[in-house]
């Protein structure tokens, strides 16, 4: 039997494009020639009952037939296709929110409206990456206002699910980045939960990074949880350690942040919207902002950090947050380990009060919980790192995390990678300079985050006295090929311990 006009059997072929929707045709059948698709054309893809858009890529061998259409996975998971299922292939029509993109391009300033339009379409799919990636330049380089990031927050909150909890205040907290092994998060969230505050903190996967705080996390306990269930945790702990995206909050982020990445790009207006959309989606309250400044930190100088802090803080007034931005040494390396279960092991180390725990971990987030507490007003100011310390030092917030834990369905113990190389000093003197860039993309070649045993155990910080022969660091590699990646990276990166 014929099939109708403009309609195409699915095929499934088995192709991952990661995110990105992709539709395939033979380039000589009906619908490519009479529609005059070409490659990379933006099509629309329809079933009886749902559409996407996707990007064409035509196919000159016989992998297809002519009345076959095959899609990537993410397109066929989206559409909940079956082999044989019958799809209709149309032009895009056009997109009403590209001529707020090309009044941005052209530096106009955007109302609410206007980003809320854009936002809607970015999120449905109507955007193409190169659209996508034209949103992100016209908004770099300082050229949003106030207002307009302001207006890119709100538009970004309201794109997703917005959580709203049973409490008057609900704490939050957000690291600026760049700094590997910086994760204070579940020791904050510990402290200030046993405190008595309501703190669900929704963080993210590693972007450029060997671990972000969801990938140390889930070495621990589950951390892709639903909305419902995020509640039900937050409702019996008063906190939870859970992944974002999984929890459909600004949705748009994810989007922007994958452009920026391949663009390297960092755009001051959409970094903000980015953090305080999720904070004011996650239902947060008060927010403290840790920002790390360094040479080879994400916020390079002490200029720059003052001038971000107070962006933040101003947006973060606008749409109804009490912010305050602490700014923090970003000169090396926090804590011993880099990667998910390095981490995961220097968190339990302080949780539990082990003698060898990361003393500058351990203290940075005492300082991020003390002001939290103090931000919350049940204390007086100056005495919110003590209070931190005493639940820290007392252990109910090792208590309170592993309740959390068993909470979101399980507490396991961290397990190192198989394969390691101890990296010994062949100079003596201070050690005076850790390049944070280049030992973060050591962890990264050795296999981390994806591996999550993966990563660097350091033994020495900046400041310290370095023997000739002493041990610099250790890197783990669940595999022999990633740890010569790494090695081979060592060899040709001397600098990224400076020892003088």
């Amino acid at each position: 039997m014929k099939n109708k006009p403009n309609k195409l059997k699915y095929k499934q072929l088995g192709i991952s494009t990661q995110k990105d929707n992709v539709v395939y045709l033979r380039q000589d059948s009906d619908v490519c020639i009479s529609e005059g698709f070409e490659a990379l054309t933006r099509v629309r893809v329809s079933t009886a009952n749902t559409s996407i858009v996707a990007d064409l890529n035509v196919v000159t061998s016989d992998i297809l037939g002519l009345d076959e259409i095959g899609l990537s996975n993410k397109a066929a998971d989206k559409l909940n296709l079956e082999d044989g299922d019958l799809l209709k292939v149309t032009h895009l029509e056009p997109i009403e929110s590209l001529m707020h993109l090309r009044a941005k391009i052209y530096n106009q300033e955007l109302d609410y409206e206007a980003y809320q339009s854009i936002i809607t379409d970015i999120i449905k799919g109507e955007y193409s990456n190169i659209q996508v990636a034209a949103f992100v330049i016209a908004c770099a380089g300082n050229r949003m206002s106030i207002h307009e990031i302001s207006n890119l927050t709100k538009a970004m909150t309201c794109s997703g699910v917005q959580l709203k909890w049973n409490s008057e205040m609900v704490m939050d907290k957000h690291c600026i980045g760049g700094l590997p092994g910086n994760r204070t998060t579940p020791i904050v969230v510990s402290i200030v939960s046993a405190f008595g505050l309501t703190m669900p903190k929704t963080s993210s996967r590693a972007i450029t990074s060997s671990a972000g705080t969801v990938d140390t996390m889930e070495v621990i306990t589950n951390v892709s949880l639903s909305p419902e269930q995020i509640k039900n945790v937050v409702e019996k702990d008063g906190g939870c350690f859970v992944w974002g995206d999984a929890a459909r909050l600004s949705p748009a982020d994810d989007i922007l942040i994958r452009v920026e990445k391949a663009l390297d790009i960092d755009s001051e207006g959409q970094l903000i919207a980015s953090v305080l959309s999720k904070k004011a989606a996650a239902g947060s309250t008060h927010v403290v902002i840790d920002m790390p400044v360094g040479e080879t930190a994400k916020v390079r100088n002490m200029e720059t950090a003052r001038l971000l802090s107070s962006h933040i803080e101003t947006v973060g007034q606008e749409i109804g947050l009490q912010m305050k931005v602490i700014i923090t040494d970003g000169c090396q390396p926090v804590g011993n380990g880099i990667g998910p279960v390095l981490e995961a092991v220097d968190i339990l180390k302080i949780l539990r009060g082990e003698p060898e725990a990361a003393k500058d971990l351990k203290e940075r987030a005492i300082l991020i919980a003390g002001q939290l507490i103090e931000l919350s007003g049940k204390v007086k100011l100056g005495e919110g790192s003590s209070i931190a310390l005493e639940i820290l030092d007392s252990g109910k917030a090792y208590q309170k995390f592993k309740a959390i834990c068993l909470s979101q369905g399980r507490f396991t113990e961290p397990v190192l990678a198989k394969f390691s190389h101890e990296v010994y000093s062949e100079a003596e003197g201070t050690l005076i300079r850790i390049d944070n860039r280049k030992i973060a993309k050591l962890a990264k070649l050795s296999g981390a985050p994806e591996f999550n045993g993966a990563g660097i155990l350091l033994n020495v910080h900046v400041g310290n006295t370095i023997t000739k022969g002493q041990l610099l660091f250790t890197i783990y590699s669940g595999a022999e090929g990633e740890l010569k990646y790494a090695l081979g990276y060592l060899k040709k990166h001397t600098d990224i311990l400076t020892i003088l």
